[in-house]
């Protein structure tokens, strides 16, 4: 067997185990990275919507998504700030949707010309320069609309968004790395593929080919279409494999190409210790950012409750209720009659809400949750100093109690707008897109909490087998 010969199947060899490291470590980490910075870009977007500072797409649900197309990065007007970016970041939304849930994240399937997309994709908007002075109308309307965000809200909501453009920013920086990787990654891949389709032709002539440079472009160019159909010839990349295989330096080129190549051990090394407690600890911080959510909605309930009452108001409950105020007596008791879905039968069935009592506790949970959400904040420290145990008996309850609690919202919802006058149904405040916000975190909080059992449970087994 030839130098050239025993040089190509190692190289082979190297770029099928590098292709195997890419499907199973670093695209599926690539994979987790888009989703982190998705759910991100979605809170940060729910509360733009919900200060009105910029108008989502109303027809960004009527297309079908089928492949990356680029939201717009041309300028505009700033009075066409909230709609014109609403826009862009549905679309800028929609295709993260795409990316996270439809693309396969495969070296097979992530060519260049889709690595290129997803590049541009990532462009649209500036995370790691987020300035009211950049020059991209994108990013610079995306940081003005959050500093007015940033203005007037509750610190919570401040430290949530901080968190959420912070998470981006590192999500970020990892998948244009590893995109960069996979990139320079399929350029070796077309070099590997004329290796293996035209070196190994019968018809491909060593002698002739390894005589000189020249003559090996020249094998090339002519096994090349029948070879490798479909393919467009690449004289950059070819010249690159010429060099590898006749160069006076074809040593030092094919040793560098081999390094490029080969796995490291230090992408192969023993998992880490799992930090388990770092991880219930994390649910714990995701089910928390849910407070300010309770919070929107104790306000937005509140708001129907009082509608709702006033059109029951008659001259004598105006009196009654004047006499109250003087003598510091407090309100009757409301109850609401209100329908609610059991999940796991589809039935409803009739439940009687005592109103004071439901919305203290909107409000309590809100007050809970907003002291789990600093690491510094003495709750979040009590709630550190518990042990595993103890931390994830008390968010199992807190999921029983919530999921009640919004199957009861969904009820009181659909009760104030079927049940108020038709005069003050535009009044009503709908509770969908808080409920689906915390829908969505409860995801994100669902997913931490099964990572979390799946390591328990790990450890468990080992220790059985006596493996520390």
């Amino acid at each position: 067997m030839t130098e050239n010969e025993n040089f190509n199947q190692k190289i082979i060899s190297a770029a099928e185990e590098r292709e195997k490291w890419f499907d199973n470590v670093e695209l599926p980490k690539l994979l987790e990275d888009y989703r982190l910075h998705f759910s991100c870009l979605r809170n940060i977007f729910d509360n733009l919507v919900k200060r009105s500072l910029v108008v989502p797409d109303p027809y960004k649900n009527d297309s079908r998504v089928t492949e990356i197309s680029l939201p717009e990065t041309s300028s505009f007007a700033d009075n066409e700030r909230s709609i014109v970016l609403g826009i862009r970041l549905s679309q800028y939304e929609t295709m993260l949707d795409y990316v996270c849930n439809f693309m396969k994240f495969s070296v097979s399937q992530l060519d260049n010309g889709k690595i290129k997309k997803m590049i541009e994709l990532n462009n649209t908007f500036s995370w790691a320069n987020l300035s009211v002075n950049s020059t991209r109308p994108n990013t610079r309307a995306l940081a003005i609309v959050m500093n007015e965000l940033k203005t007037g809200v509750q610190p919570i909501v401040q430290s949530l968004l901080k968190d959420s453009v912070s998470k981006t920013q590192t999500a970020m920086a990892e998948i244009d790395s590893g995109l960069k990787n996979l990139a320079d990654f399929q350029r070796e891949r077309y070099k590997i593929e004329i290796r293996k389709r035209v070196f190994a032709n019968p018809s491909f002539s060593k002698e002739k080919a390894f005589a000189s440079s020249g003559s090996l472009v020249g094998e090339i160019k002519r096994l090349f279409p029948s070879c490798i159909p479909g393919k467009p010839f690449n004289n950059e990349l070819v010249s690159e494999l010429v060099a590898e295989e006749t160069s006076p330096e074809k040593e030092k080129l094919q040793n560098s190409l081999y390094e490029r190549l080969k796995v490291k051990e230090a992408q192969e090394e023993k998992k880490p210790t799992i930090d388990t407690h770092a991880i219930i600890m994390d649910a714990l911080r995701i089910l928390a950012s849910t407070g300010e959510q309770f919070n929107a909605i104790a306000e937005k309930v509140n708001l129907n409750h009082e509608i709702f009452q006033s059109e029951k108001k008659t001259l004598k409950d105006t009196i009654l209720r004047f006499l109250r105020n003087i003598f510091g007596l407090e309100e009757p008791p409301v109850s609401y009659d209100i329908f609610i879905t059991d999940k796991r039968t589809e039935t409803k069935k009739k439940e009687t809400i005592k109103y004071n009592e439901f919305y203290a506790n909107l409000l309590k949970k809100s007050r809970v949750y907003a002291s789990f959400i600093s690491p510094n904040s003495p709750g979040y420290k009590k709630a550190d100093s518990q042990n595993d145990s103890a931390i994830l008996e008390y968010l199992n309850k807190q999921m029983v109690e919530n999921n009640h609690i919004f199957a009861q919202l969904y009820g009181l919802d659909e009760f104030f707008k079927n049940t108020s006058k038709t005069v003050d149904r535009s009044k009503i405040k709908g509770l969908s897109m808080e409920l689906m916000t915390i829908k969505n975190i409860v995801v994100k909080f669902n997913q931490k909490r099964a990572e979390y059992l799946s390591y328990v449970e790990e450890q468990e087994q080992m220790k059985k087998l006596g493996i520390s």
